[in-house]
């Protein structure tokens, strides 16, 4: 026997339209590509979004067709979430920090037919133009620009363009499994690998991101998505703040400390979200302004593994409440999230600090083990390091236009980490499977040790590899990247580790760079420093 309730598809569409029906004069301000902060709200986006997706479907697009964003975090940006997905069309949205040859492959793999561009990508693109198979439409994200137009024939602005669709226009109706939105990985090796999402895989992603125990937003809440759009759809932000009817700050291309914390005071922010490196700067700012980011109730930090020194600062400094995360552009992205279960209220005040440094624990819709090396479970004790593999309703199947099959084992997607499961599902990262340092038969975390490095006060960053050495097989050197005006010695760096851990595991050398080699997503790119400094021990 079935049940006997409505059936709807759960569509993109759907979001827009609860907004502008429920939030539609709730605001959303937005800093412009070009300099300055405009203030639209949830129904001017709507209207703009089925204008757009009017005008897509006038240029006779395929279902499904691709259509791809460069572009920062605006509102413009924003209105491209709804219309292009809406109009039954895939929405890809591109990091511009790839290199111009990955650029060209990613567009030419994903078959992209039409191009939405910020002004400050029209000197990347203009020159890639003829190597991009597929693409037939470019569009200023903008008003008129004649030095635009100049560098790329035939260019459309997307003001003027959209002026003339239908701001009734009506959101077709298909299959909720249809084909959504599509981001690529950025590997540090290989080509990158498209991760075509759902709109169901979407929708119920933000179900589970606005759960309180997730993220969780509100109707009260002023969101500040640091995350670029361009990086798994800004962890779903967009979407959820939909949902949600939350007010929104779109921070454009100026994300240094300085503009942040402007945007944060001035616009009243809750909750901001983003990488650790945006968190150093900000942080690095506050310090010596006079702000208190007295609005800003949560920060939500994911990327890469949070210093607990970080954590500790916006607790106790600024009384601002960190949302460790964990996830992947292969769970689109949320994973985990770390918020405290009742029974951790009752713990010391130092055991409930330190148990929000990891990674936390799944929300519904995903699940998670840890196995060893073939295949079988290992328990969830907060001790036994397995490889970590998840399932669920937003983790992929297959990546775009590759047949893999050996990419799930028994279901489970396999995501790289090495990480441990306490027995209330809290994970904690102890390193990616390619970064682990054994040493002498012992593993040793390098996330662990850097989570130690950047807590010294002279230090801006730090990263730890293993290296090869004659008795250990490896050990672990630590990369660091000294303060502005500070000058630290190897001997005092290593000090500061000792009563923090085992002393077989503190590093054996330091060496000293300018800045750290990173990735298009601001992960440290390890397999160089390995390359760089690979007879550091032994040389």
């Amino acid at each position: 026997m079935l049940g006997q309730m409505m059936t709807q598809h759960l569509l993109i569409s759907s979001l827009i339209d609860h907004a502008e029906k429920y939030h539609g004069e709730t605001e959303i301000w937005s800093v412009n590509t070009t300099g300055g902060v405009e203030e639209t709200n949830w129904a001017q986006v709507a209207g703009n979004a089925r204008r757009l997706g009017s005008v897509l479907s006038a240029l006779g697009l395929e279902p499904q067709a691709r259509v791809a964003t460069l572009a920062w975090n605006n509102r413009r940006h924003l209105e491209t979430y709804f219309g292009v997905s809406g109009a039954g069309l895939v929405l890809h949205t591109i990091n511009p920090r790839l290199f111009p040859e990955q650029l060209v492959y990613i567009m030419n793999h994903a078959e992209d037919r039409v191009l939405l561009l910020d002004a400050t990508f029209v000197p990347l693109v203009a020159p890639l133009l003829p190597q991009l198979e597929t693409l037939e439409h470019v569009v200023l994200l903008g008003p008129r620009d004649g030095a635009a137009a100049e560098q790329i024939p035939g260019l459309k602005f997307y003001d003027e363009w959209i002026a003339t669709g239908d701001p009734e226009f009506a959101w077709p109706s298909f299959d909720e499994n249809t084909a959504s939105s599509m981001c690529y990985t950025s590997g540090t090796t290989g080509h990158p690998k498209g991760v075509l999402y759902s709109h169901r895989s979407t929708m119920l992603h933000s179900f589970g991101s606005n759960t309180r125990d997730c993220i969780g937003f509100s109707a009260q809440d002023v969101v500040l998505p640091v995350v670029p759009m361009f990086h798994v759809n800004a962890w779903g932000t967009p979407y959820a703040c939909a949902m949600s009817g939350s007010r929104m700050v779109l921070p454009g291309p100026d994300l240094s400390g300085e503009a942040v914390v402007g945007l944060i005071d001035r616009h009243g922010v809750t909750i901001a979200l983003g990488v650790p490196t945006i968190w150093q700067g900000l942080l690095a700012y506050a310090r010596g302004s006079n702000t208190t980011l007295a609005s800003l109730e949560r920060t939500v930090i994911g990327g890469s593994a949070c210093p607990p020194s970080m954590i500790a600062e916006f607790r106790d400094t600024y009384n601002v409440e960190t949302v460790h995360a964990w996830g992947m552009s292969e769970m689109s992205p949320l994973g985990t999230t770390n918020v405290p279960l009742a029974k951790h209220a009752k713990l010391p005040i130092d055991e409930q600090h330190r148990l929000r440094e990891n990674q936390g624990r799944p929300p519904y819709g995903v699940e998670m083990k840890i196995v060893d090396d073939d295949g079988d479970a290992l328990p969830n004790d907060g001790e036994t390091q397995g490889d970590l593999m998840v399932r669920g309703h937003w983790v992929l199947d297959t990546y775009f236009r590759k047949q893999d099959e050996n990419l799930l084992q028994d279901g489970w997607f396999a995501t790289g980490d090495v990480a441990t499961i306490d027995p209330d599902g809290y994970m904690t990262i102890r390193d990616r499977s390619k970064d682990i340092i054994k040493s002498g038969g012992e593993w040793i975390s390098s996330v662990e040790l850097e989570n130690i490095a950047v807590g010294h006060p002279k230090l801006a960053d730090a990263a730890v590899v293993g290296v090869p050495h004659p008795k250990w097989d490896e050990r672990p050197l630590l990369v660091a990247v000294s303060d502005e005006g500070q000058d630290p010695t190897q001997d005092e760096l290593l000090a500061y580790f000792d009563d923090k851990i085992a002393k077989w595991q503190i590093p054996d050398a330091v060496v000293f760079v300018e800045a750290l080699p990173r990735n298009a997503t601001g992960k440290v790119l390890k397999r160089t420093l390995r390359d760089q400094f690979g007879d550091a021990l032994t040389g």
